[in-house]
């Protein structure tokens, strides 16, 4: 029951193993993103609770497709906001093609525009004893 998947790394050259929080640390939290507008809005509230629960002062929402902010419009939005690092999370259960090749791809192509702004794509949520406890 070990699988859990390793981060897919961004921009490699500032990312060392012992990270630490920054002050100017950002967070996209990426869903798949729907066409029903409900759905959307509950990545909001999400990403409201863990502003509120987290130290990351720059929090952003992202939808993979089908809805905007994308990921482009948040890394952006986070970089206008001052951050000096970008953490791309995404918003899924377990891996799959979305977080090991689309994601990815949209998060580098997001990059492009920012080229001094390293990022990093975490594993999604995964397993947990408390996913249980809380269902």
């Amino acid at each position: 029951m070990n699988s859990v998947p390793k981060p897919a790394l961004g921009s490699e050259t500032s990312w060392r193993e012992d990270f630490a929080v920054g002050d100017k640390d950002a967070v996209v939290i990426v869903d798949h993103g729907s066409r029903r507008q409900e759905s959307n809005l509950m990545l909001n509230d999400f990403v409201e609770m863990f502003r509120a629960k987290t130290s990351y002062s720059i929090v952003e929402a992202a939808h993979m497709e089908l809805a905007e902010p994308t990921i482009k419009d948040a890394f952006g939005k986070c970089v206008q906001q001052g951050a000096s690092r970008v953490i791309v999370s995404p918003y899924f259960l377990s891996p799959g093609r979305h977080w090991k090749q689309d994601i990815p791809a949209l998060a580098a192509e997001a990059s492009k525009e920012h080229s001094n702004i390293p990022y990093i794509v975490t594993a999604p949520l995964g397993l947990h004893e408390l996913m249980v406890v809380c269902a």
